[in-house]
């Protein structure tokens, strides 16, 4: 047990099993940041839904991010940080426009709580998101 905790947590991630089960944890510590935040936006803040969404999202992105480059993938595509990070970013920005784009719709259209809206759009963009980062940041 202890050697699969280690290589779950100590060890680098040169399998794409670990490098998964990683990603899965990194994610839920992202959606944690992106739904405390969406809950405070429009609770607390009282900001308008959808803008609320992006600020939230954007938090957790941020923590996706950190965790992905110092904890996830070992291995960079991109030698220049600048450049990764500008991809990092083009990809963030079209998970933002399909977030978006559900809760808008699920929400707006469908009439489904903001949250539980969320909670679907977390799904869709968590799915492309993997593979995305995984084969174009970090190969």
């Amino acid at each position: 047990m202890e050697a699969v905790l280690e290589r779950l947590f100590k060890n680098s991630a040169d399998k794409i099993s670990v490098q998964a089960v990683r990603y899965v944890l990194a994610g839920t510590a992202a959606c944690v940041v992106d739904y405390v935040s969406l809950i405070i936006y429009v609770e607390i803040l009282k900001l308008h839904y959808l803008t609320a969404a992006a600020l939230a999202f954007l938090s957790g992105a941020a923590v996706s991010y950190t965790l992905s480059i110092f904890w996830i993938f070992n291995k960079r595509t991109f030698k220049n940080t600048f450049l990764e990070a500008s991809i990092f970013l083009v990809l963030v920005i079209a998970g933002l426009a399909l977030n978006h784009l559900c809760i808008w719709l699920f929400s707006q259209r469908m009439g489904i709580h903001y949250l539980f809206s969320k909670g679907i759009s977390t799904v869709m963009v968590a799915s492309v998101n993997f593979s995305a980062r995984k084969f174009i940041l970090f190969r």
